[in-house]
């Protein structure tokens, strides 16, 4: 097949236009590919499944930026589950409700460890404990402070520091001292508590916060995942 000089030209200049706007098009989804990932990073320092608001002139909602803190560094801030297994020893997890512990000493996140309520030998997959001899009543299988309460019991705050084998009265939290002439602050989906942070009840859905330290601004909900 012959073609003119003036039909091939067309032809080319067609497939610049469309690779012109190709590269556009990859260049968009890069941009809003790395927005994506910083909002990400962001929520997972500031906790998981909190709530979200208008954002920022940077973008991000003001918010998760007053809330946001990092993980402490060292073994004080990571403190393993130690305590005994509270209530009865079952080989199932069996039905639960779920409430969200978030807990905050020298304006830094402390880990709620993830084991706690179980009984060794445990198995663990992907930082996850997929199996374990027994449970009790008040569990955590991941340390994202989810605690996982037997259906039809009662349980509180306390039940699952002592499972953690971690102090907690009006001035000590996980073994971390309150400033002096300050106690243990606590918050429920976002309310100051004004009781012993012990006796905060297990309730479904509940977001729990403690801190000792620079107030951090609790959050007032968490994402829970799927039949939680």
């Amino acid at each position: 097949m012959i073609v003119s000089g003036r039909a091939l030209a067309r032809v080319v200049a067609g497939a610049v236009v469309r690779a012109g706007a190709l590269a556009r098009a990859a260049a968009s989804v890069v941009a809003r590919a790395s927005a994506l990932a910083a909002a990400v990073a962001l929520l997972t320092l500031a906790g998981c499944g909190s709530r979200t608001e208008a954002p920022s002139e940077s973008g991000i909602p003001a918010a998760l930026l007053l809330e946001a803190r990092p993980i402490g560094h060292g073994a004080r801030f990571h403190p393993p589950a130690t305590g005994p297994l509270i209530g009865r020893c079952s080989e199932r997890l069996g039905p639960r409700t779920a409430a969200h512990l978030e807990v905050f000493a020298a304006n830094r996140v402390v880990i709620v460890a993830a084991g706690i309520g179980t009984l060794a030998p445990r198995t663990v997959s992907a930082g996850r404990i997929s199996g374990a001899r027994c449970y009790g009543d008040v569990v955590t299988v991941e340390p994202t402070g989810v605690v996982l309460v037997r259906a039809g019991t009662e349980r509180s705050v306390a039940d699952v520091f002592h499972g953690w084998g971690q102090t907690l009265s009006s001035t000590e939290l996980a073994g971390f001292s309150a400033p002096r002439g300050t106690t243990v602050t606590a918050f429920v989906n976002g309310r100051r508590w004004r009781g012993a942070p012990g006796s905060i009840p297990l309730s479904r859905h509940a977001e729990i916060v403690l801190e000792v330290g620079p107030f951090v601004p609790p959050h007032r909900s968490y994402t829970f995942p799927p039949g939680a």
